[in-house]
């Protein structure tokens, strides 16, 4: 993991302390120009290319009748991903972030599309209600794959990386890596994802119970928590926050799916931590159990569940102000304004 650059941090908070403001006035303002600034390697970071990536993948547990949605609907998504049409590519549009969607386990191959590079591992992770969900060279594969996007973002000039998913049944996932990781009871943490009735939450909850217990024995380290209980696409988000960590990229962390990929990556190396900024709070209960863990603030709270990026995304105007309001308030000094000394 690339280290952060701890001088233009305290040369950010002390330039953070000189402007015209009482202290801490800018609450978590400050906090994310002082992160981004150790993160760049200067006292003014600026955000002037975001690099938006969509993984999409389908997942076995589907099989079980665990989402409101079928299968089918993931690649759907992925041509409306394609053709401009879903939330995260109207932010992006918006934002004048790059953009694309990697086909990494879709049931069924989708490509050519625009905007979409194809990266298929598997066509969607096994069942895990039944067997591990991946084997480790489906893992080590999708982890490559997030890795290869941050390759590519980093050849464009990206700045600041932003990894959105799409899987019907990753929430299920999601969850249950959570209560692994975080040793927190599944009860607490089961959400009704994509919009399950009460009916439909009981028995997604007993179903990924049961698969708690079938992997327990096999579940020794984070890389076998996502073996075992993952998702393709998870494993390239893991994949991608490793990477960037390791290139020196920050990075905004999306709702619950991403969080349980960021929450693995923070278990693989602690080191990540610093390079990443939290976009928002979900509805997700699995999510807050992940702040708490890696104890880390998040950005909005929108009451978002959409997944995608787009909870990151919407956080990226705040950002580019924090950096903004860092670099051109003035300060005491140049303002001739008194300050509490």
């Amino acid at each position: 993991m690339k280290p952060i650059d701890t001088i233009s941090m305290e040369l950010a908070q002390q330039r953070q302390n000189s402007l015209t403001k009482p202290p801490g006035s800018l609450g978590q303002l400050e906090a994310i120009a002082i992160q981004l600034a150790a993160c760049q390697g200067t006292s003014c970071p600026q955000i002037k290319q975001p690099w938006i990536s969509v993984f999409a993948a389908d997942h076995g547990i589907t099989e079980e009748g665990v989402s409101a949605f079928p299968a089918v609907v993931t690649q759907e998504m992925v041509k409306n991903f394609s053709a401009g049409g879903a939330a995260i590519t109207v932010i992006s549009k918006q934002e004048k972030a790059y953009f694309e969607v990697v086909d990494v386990g879709v049931f069924n191959d989708v490509s050519p599309l625009p905007n979409l590079v194809s990266e298929r591992v598997a066509p969607g992770s096994f069942n895990f209600a039944q067997q591990p969900a991946m084997n480790q060279t489906m893992l080590a594969q999708a982890m490559q794959v997030g890795k290869n996007a941050v390759a590519r973002a980093l050849s464009k000039g990206a700045d600041l990386f932003i990894a959105g998913e799409m899987g019907i049944g990753n929430t299920s996932s999601a969850a249950v890596i959570i209560s692994q990781l975080c040793q927190l009871p599944l009860a607490n943490l089961v959400g009704r994802g994509t919009g399950v009735n009460d009916e439909q939450l009981l028995h997604k909850y007993k179903v990924l119970k049961a698969a708690l217990n079938l992997h327990q024995a096999d579940m020794q380290t984070p890389e076998d928590v996502l073996r075992c209980i993952g998702g393709l696409e998870i494993a390239a988000l893991t994949g991608a926050y490793l990477e960037c960590a390791r290139e020196g990229l920050p990075m905004v962390v999306d709702g619950v799916i991403a969080c349980a990929a960021a929450l693995l990556a923070y278990e693989m190396q602690p080191a990540v931590k610093p390079w990443m900024l939290f976009g928002h709070q979900s509805i997700e209960p699995a999510q807050q159990a992940v702040f708490k863990h890696i104890d880390v603030t998040p950005i909005l709270d929108l009451e978002m569940r959409l997944g995608e990026g787009s909870g990151a995304a919407m956080a990226l105007p705040i950002i580019r102000l924090a950096c903004a309001l860092h670099a051109n308030m003035a300060t005491f000094e140049e303002a001739q304004v008194s300050d509490a000394h």
